[in-house]
């Protein structure tokens, strides 16, 4: 607890006749925002001190910061009189939010207002949060040696804190020097942050430094270890996401014991009425006659009820056994011949081994790779496939920036574009960003991304752009100058009918499970896909997605 915060139980002690007043303060320290609000807002409109008010104002401003209403928490602030004593947390707080809104030059005024004050009260972490604002705040402004300078104030006092605040401030300096083009020092920070987190279980805070060294090793022409960086950060965000899901289902287990107290309680209400209604022997047989036949037609309503969910259950039986049926013959086809191609491959491949033939054994490691990537993919697609069908795909929309995500999708099929030496061209707009679920975005990007691949020539070209058409949307499209495809082809794909989609050129477009994923991750995150084809003129997948809100 900081000096702050005992100051406001001492107020609250002081006073115990300010009930709305005791409340809010008591709310604050709980950080339930909105409860701090209504207090805070009734003891406003009752008779005060001055220094209640001021001490109010504070507890709305700053609870309207936390629930992100930036606008309204600068005016609640604004209210609060220049003589209060703890004046300069409001600087610090309307400093912070310009640096939120990136009023960058107004959020250094109030911060530098603030730093005197607080470098007086000697609390090691507000005065390091400081230093990382301003420091941020002159990164900003490109003012390198400023930001320098209260980096390293901030990295010296993080020193004795805990190893994750450590971490923040070497990942700050080290963006500082990467931002200058000072790779050696901004690598070294960059290393010494990752090494740190080895020892911490923050996994957003594992995930964000094994990222960081991925795109180093990759600006280095390491690739082969910014790939390992990257599968890392990948699972730590797996293991992010798998926390997420631990958390929601204990906060719904918390929920459902609740309601499942509030049930008893209700049966011992209707107990305790029974009870009273003995007392008139009339009474009683008229409530037991009325029972009676509520109950039967009750139960009577449960069967017709039940009797329809059975058979609204045996049709989505039987629906479910169809398509398992379906997508097994056409998987189990597809995995053997991929495994029988793989077989034949190693044959000869054991057979060039000795003739030492090395151009053609060249040839047949990368084939098999092939084989055995088609194959990959064939099986990612079946598990998300399944996980959606069951409902145990896990997700959640946030605000994405299409163009970095693009970016990492290009990363990953890098080798596969150079193997077909296919040119590849990112020209999505750097301001546009999306309100969807990151995972499955990824999933749909990088199925399509595949097939455009699969089906282009040799030197042939892939692009992603954007067509901004419409406010609440933002139309993605995906351009390849491969073979095409017939009309018919196009509206099988796109009917909702089947499961998986026969198609001419079975042996190289494979089950279909692919596009039919996307297809329902598209629609699960409001978005819709259509595609254009011609034979031997390539493919336009359009993906529409609803935009972020400002």
């Amino acid at each position: 607890m900081n000096y702050f915060e005992i100051a406001i139980q001492k107020k609250a002690k002081s006073d115990k006749s300010q009930i709305n007043f005791n409340k809010a303060h008591y709310f604050f320290l709980k950080k339930e925002w909105d409860s701090t609000l209504v207090y805070a807002m009734k003891q406003l409109n009752s008779k005060s001190d001055l220094e209640t008010k001021d001490y109010c104002h504070y507890f709305r401003g700053y609870s309207l910061k936390k629930k992100e209403l930036y606008k309204q928490a600068i005016v609640e602030f604004s209210l609060v009189n220049k003589s209060f004593q703890y004046y300069y947390l409001v600087d610090n707080n309307i400093g912070h939010l310009f640096l939120l809104k990136k009023e960058i030059k107004k959020a250094i005024v109030y911060f530098l207002k603030a730093e005197n004050e607080i470098l007086n009260r000697k609390d090691e972490n507000e005065i390091a949060d400081l230093y990382t604002n301003i420091g941020i705040c002159y990164l900003h402004l490109n003012q390198f040696a400023k930001a320098e300078s209260y980096f390293k104030k901030d990295l010296l006092l993080n020193s004795k804190r805990a190893t994750k605040n450590v971490i923040r401030s070497n990942i700050n300096l080290a963006g500082l020097y990467y931002q200058q083009y000072k790779d050696s020092q901004a690598i070294y920070y960059f290393r010494k942050a990752y090494t740190l987190s080895k020892s911490i279980n923050d996994f957003n805070l594992k995930q964000t430094t094994a990222f960081n060294m991925a795109v180093v090793e990759e600006n280095r022409g390491d690739f082969k270890k910014s790939l390992k960086y990257r599968k890392e950060s990948e699972q730590w965000q797996d293991s992010l996401n798998n926390q997420n899901k631990i958390w929601a289902v204990a906060d719904f287990e918390k929920k459902f014991a609740v309601a499942q107290k509030q049930k008893q309680i209700k049966v011992l209400e209707v107990q305790n009425k029974l009870k009273n209604a003995e007392r008139n022997a009339f009474f009683f047989a008229a409530i037991g006659l009325l029972l009676i036949l509520t109950a039967g037609v009750y139960v009577y309503a449960q069967k017709v009820k039940n009797a329809k969910i059975i058979l609204l259950q045996k049709n989505k039986l039987d629906e479910l056994n169809a398509t398992k049926d379906q997508l097994f013959s056409i998987v189990s086809h597809d995995l053997r011949s991929s495994v029988n191609a793989l077989k034949t491959s190693n044959a000869k491949l054991s057979a060039t081994l000795e003739t030492k033939n090395y151009d053609e054994l060249h040839q047949l490691i990368i084939q098999n790779s092939s084989i055995a990537n088609g194959a990959y993919s064939l099986l990612d697609n079946l598990l998300h496939w399944a996980m959606l069908q069951t409902k145990q795909l896990y997700f959640h929309k946030e605000s994405v920036h299409l163009y970095s995500i693009v970016q990492q999708i290009e990363y990953n099929y890098k080798p596969l574009l150079l193997d077909k030496t296919l040119t590849f061209e990112n020209s999505v707009s750097k301001n546009i960003f999306i309100f969807v679920d990151l995972d499955s975005l990824k999933i749909v990007l990088r199925n399509l991304l595949d097939n455009a691949i699969k089906f282009s020539n040799e030197n042939g070209k892939i692009s992603f752009y954007t067509e901004d058409t419409n406010t609440d949307f933002c139309k993605l499209i995906i351009e390849d100058s491969g073979i095409g495809m017939k009309e018919n082809t196009i509206k099988e794909l796109l009917s909702e009918g089947e499961l998986l989609a026969k198609k001419d050129n079975s042996e190289i477009i494979g089950t279909g499970l692919g596009l039919q994923l996307c297809k329902q991750m598209i629609k699960k995150n409001s978005g819709t896909l259509a595609i254009e084809s011609e034979l031997n003129k390539g493919t336009k997948m359009i993906l529409a997605f609803p935009k972020t809100i400002a």
